[in-house]
């Protein structure tokens, strides 16, 4: 048995409810890593905001399933992995593009792999871009701001990936055709 519950609207804590149900109102589920957040309101709570943040930023949707993936096979996080690859394939990143992020390499859409390469090079080097890594970027059509952003989008799936390395959720059964195991790369 796991330390760590799946815990649903009835069984979690009262601050991590609020969350769990607008989960559930926006994905007609409360994602298996979410049900095992809910056991400390602070970082589900924290989670939901920050996520939240970067869905309301200037990169598209494709853009941030983009980074979430990258992130989540840089970091090795499975769970993660299967679930953004059944969110970038829902908003129309195509499935060459996604195939090539679960492999670790770059996908073919010139600004989808200016986005993946900054998110690979800032998990990697923990942050510490060169100014050539910065101006990759921004030569690709992006602003300094939006590299700010990107780093809002790998803080929120750190998160995601952390809690998803530690309690090790289920995967749900509509996510189950995207599984992915670190080290298949």
């Amino acid at each position: 048995m796991s330390a760590y519950p799946l815990y649903t609207l009835e069984s979690a804590p009262a601050q991590s409810k609020p969350v769990l149900r607008q989960l559930q109102q926006s994905f007609g589920l409360i994602p298996n890593i979410a049900a095992r957040m809910a056991a400390s309101p602070v970082l589900l709570n924290g989670f939901i905001g920050l996520f939240e943040r970067v869905h309301a930023s200037s990169l598209t949707e494709p853009q941030i399933q983009t980074l979430l993936l990258t992130n989540a096979v840089t970091n090795a996080s499975e769970w993660p992995v299967a679930f953004h690859t059944a969110l970038a394939l829902d908003v129309g990143v195509s499935r060459a593009d996604v195939d090539a992020m679960r492999r670790s390499t770059l996908p073919a859409d010139p600004a989808l792999a200016a986005l993946s390469a900054l998110a690979r090079t800032l998990i990697q080097k923990r942050g510490r871009l060169a100014e050539a890594d910065q101006q990759r970027f921004m030569e690709a059509g992006f602003s300094a701001g939006q590299l700010l952003e990107v780093i809002a989008a790998v803080a929120a799936s750190t998160i995601t990936n952390y809690t998803s390395s530690v309690t090790r959720p289920p995967l749900e059964t509509q996510f189950e055709a995207y599984a992915w195991h670190a080290g298949a790369v």
